[in-house]
């Protein structure tokens, strides 16, 4: 989950013996069809382009003659392409609250909220644009219009889009704000791995781009940026005298991106089915029946979700609070770990 947004695609890998000294415009050039070398040339000339050799830091390289080593980490950033204006579609949407300045609508998972390199249509905003018509164009931006907060594809839950220019500036500003000085609050319910430690903690960190995975965020000892999560204990699911797994309530102060993923992973108990920082847990699939097992496996989907949003109308002054269940799915895999309990 996050509020920030990653307009650059990126691309990374690693120098393989065969390729040592290779030219760096040639070799990037080699590890994709769609743009052409002297298209590199500039981007590496506009330094988007790092290495980072095996015992040296990471250092931006702004020449294309540029000879690689092998194990050489070489991260091309890609900036986004002319997009197109997004259009409106019929897609379904669960509209918790409407009025002439927001909607607040209920987001399944697998649903993408704005437009961006590989989605640029079947989104959360290609579907408010077709709900409130011309109202919405060009509210916050062409490409993301009313937007001011996200969730990710897979993350369930509650979501706000302002409808004019002063509804996106008075919500705009408070998710900057994250809630230290006014009522905005947002609250998760997530599935996690195992027994927490407390019942109730926060978790303060910096956080920021993988170095191994430039699309994985981490927690890092030096640089990126502070995230702070509030955690409590709600309900345990055990099986025979061991706890399996652990429903928690995760309240932000900040809105970096996968934070909750993150940090939850960080102090071990990383969300069931998630795919990208759950991988470690894997094998506890193996303690949960079989059919359990596969239905989390094969979904591939964070068991995340958002359901406590509360804010000040940017219009009326009024404190509105909404609160949304537990999706269908998540229900079943609670209801299936409690019959394990039994």
């Amino acid at each position: 989950m996050s509020d920030s947004y990653s307009d650059s695609e990126i691309l990374t890998f690693e120098v393989e013996e065969t390729d040592a000294g290779t030219r760096l415009d040639a070799i990037i050039a080699s590890k994709q069809e769609r743009l052409s070398r002297s298209r590199f040339k500039s981007l590496i000339k506009d330094g988007q382009v790092t290495i980072q050799g095996p015992d040296q830091p990471e250092r931006t390289i702004v020449e294309p003659n540029h000879r690689v080593n092998a194990g050489d980490q070489i991260t091309v950033t890609l900036p986004p392409p002319e997009d197109p204006t997004p259009l409106g579609e019929d897609i379904p949407l669960e509209i918790v609250f409407e009025d002439d300045d927001l909607v607040v609508v209920n987001k399944p998972a697998g649903l993408v909220v704005h437009p961006a390199a590989g989605n640029w249509s079947g989104t959360l905003v290609n579907a408010l644009i077709h709900h409130c018509g011309d109202s919405l164009s060009g509210i916050g931006g062409v490409r993301r219009p009313g937007i001011v907060h996200r969730l990710d594809k897979e993350t369930s839950g509650l979501l706000v889009v302002a409808k004019n220019d002063v509804a996106h500036k008075g919500l705009s500003d408070q998710f900057a704000d994250h809630g230290r000085s006014g009522p905005l609050v947002r609250a998760y319910m997530a599935l996690v791995w195992g027994q927490l430690d407390k019942k109730k903690g926060t978790i303060d960190t910096q956080i920021g781009r993988s170095q191994n995975n430039r699309l994985k965020q981490k927690v890092l000892k030096v640089g990126g940026r502070q995230a702070i999560t509030h955690y409590r204990l709600i309900e345990e699911f055990a099986s025979e005298g061991t706890i399996l797994a652990s429903l928690v309530e995760c309240r932000l102060e900040t809105g970096r991106t996968h934070q909750i993923r993150v940090h939850m992973a960080h102090i071990g108990h990383p969300l069931i089915g998630d795919p990208e920082y759950g991988q470690g847990f894997k094998s506890k699939l193996n303690k949960l029946p079989e059919t359990l097992a596969r239905d989390i496996e094969e979904r591939k989907r964070q068991a995340l979700h958002a359901g406590l949003l509360g804010f000040v109308h940017p219009i009326s002054g009024e404190e509105m609070i909404f609160e949304s269940d537990m999706p269908e799915d998540l229900q079943n895999v609670m209801k299936a770990l409690k019959k394990m309990s039994i």
